[in-house]
């Protein structure tokens, strides 16, 4: 082997100097060090193994503000004040290094997604990872197919934070029970972020959970409003409130639905969708709803002495009349569970001997009467829908109790549930459907 012993190279004429010839390996020896002049410049043309596994990253000065390929060996300053962005990172070998920098201070707001390359890791993991800290600055050095991608320069792997995922939600909390003075129970409130469908008293849909795996997400269904037998004058009771809870959400609640009005006592009860009123002089006015939640109930009657239905998802309840109680509001379909299902009806106004009101739609009770008797029906279970108002001595209805229903890719699903929910698939989606309490962990 032939051997070249100077101080110095330097090109014969101009200012470039090539070494070696395409398809020539060239190496420098372990324990040797390789000084590249002040001002002058190295170029890659190549491929090179082995450089940069001190941790260290070429800064790119063209700053980023849409997605991109990073390179091995480069340095990125990222602009996130436009949107989000996606770095995909490149393919990893051992001791590339990639870099990346908060330029603007937005990471906060509009965070980085690291995407991993087919089945090299971040971290151990085969998640895509976040970049979320305000001005922060990562470096990571690809190791091994066991790890992957490390952090080098704090020595925190948790400088890359979970990626969360979506997750459509249904949360119905428990109907309001009749009066046994004749006004019907309104439905539990009704909130719904699934494929655009809307959410109860005229709601739009809402945005779905973004859900970080890990995280542990408790799960509340609210009961039905129970049954009263006090007469002749009794109210109803409200409704349970249903709710979604976690440390990194805003939770999501569901207001119990409003209590049937009593004989002449009082106006429904407000809820989730509110009570029918009952009757006397004056009037007695129906509960309110609760706002992209559901509706008001109906206004009772005094002569003849008729109960109003109680509000639905989708209606008011009706106002009694003279010849009949007031029907229970409609309630809302939704095909969360890729079913149209419909639920949160308001129970039907009582009467004594005229035509007594029904149930709304979707799980609402009928009301009772007095002379034939006819007892009232409950709400249905796990639909939130009003139980039906009575007249008198006949007992009361309660309300149906809740439901609380998530539905998210089955790729993301983790698979740690409590409370046994229901669950099934629907194509490329796992729904789980909460009929008691419980939790999910993402």
């Amino acid at each position: 082997m032939s051997k070249i012993e100077v101080d110095a190279v330097e090109p014969q004429s101009g200012t470039a100097l090539t070494i070696g010839a395409s398809g020539d390996t060239i190496t420098v020896p372990s324990g040797a060090a390789l000084t590249i002049a002040s001002g002058a410049t190295i170029t890659n043309s190549g491929t090179a193994v082995n450089f940069g596994a001190t941790g260290s990253a070429s800064w790119t000065t063209t700053v980023k503000t849409s997605t991109f390929t990073a390179v091995a060996g480069e340095g990125y300053f990222i602009n996130t004040t436009g949107g989000v962005i996606s770095v995909n990172l490149p393919a990893g070998t051992a001791g590339d290094v990639v870099a990346f920098k908060d330029y603007a201070g937005t990471f906060d707001t509009n965070a980085v997604t690291l995407v991993q390359n087919g089945s090299d890791k971040i971290g151990g993991s085969t998640d895509n990872k976040l970049l979320s800290t305000e001005g922060i600055a990562a470096t990571l050095i690809f190791i091994d197919s066991t790890q992957g991608w490390l952090v080098t320069d704090d020595g925190l792997q948790s400088t890359l934070g979970a990626v969360p995922y979506s997750v459509d939600f249904l949360v119905i909390a428990g109907g309001g029970s009749g009066g046994v003075g004749r006004g019907g129970g309104g439905a539990g409130g009704y909130r719904n972020s699934y494929n655009s469908e809307a959410s109860g008293g005229g709601g739009s849909s809402e945005t779905a959970l973004s859900l970080f795996a890990g995280t542990t997400y408790t799960i509340t269904v609210g009961g039905g409003g129970a049954a009263q037998t006090s007469a002749p004058a009794a109210v109803g009771l409200q409704g349970i409130d249903s709710s979604i809870t976690g440390s990194d959400i805003t939770d999501i609640v569901s207001t119990g639905g409003g209590a049937g009005g009593g004989d002449g006592v009082a106006v429904g009860g407000a809820g989730g969708s509110g009570g029918g009123g009952g009757y006397l002089d004056p009037y007695r006015a129906g509960g309110s709803g609760t706002a992209n939640q559901g509706y008001n109930g109906g206004t009772g009657h005094n002569s003849p002495s008729n109960g109003a239905g109680g509000g639905g998802a989708s209606a008011v309840g009706a106002n009694a009349s003279s010849p009949a109680g007031g029907n229970g509001g409609d309630g809302l379909s939704s095909s969360i569970t890729a079913f149209a299902i419909t639920r949160a009806g308001g129970g039907g106004g009582g009467v004594y001997n005229v035509t007594a009101g029904t149930g709304g739609t979707g799980g609402g009770g009928n009301a009772g009467k007095q002379s034939p008797v006819v007892a009232p029906t409950n709400g249905t279970v796990n639909t939130g829908s009003g139980g039906g108002g009575t007249y008198g001595n006949t007992p009361g209805s309660t309300g149906g109790s809740g439901v609380v229903i998530l539905r998210m890719l089955t790729a993301d699903y983790s698979g740690t549930t409590s409370g046994s929910p229901t669950v099934s698939t629907s194509g490329s989606d796992t729904i789980l459907i909460y009929n008691g309490d419980g939790s999910y962990t993402g």
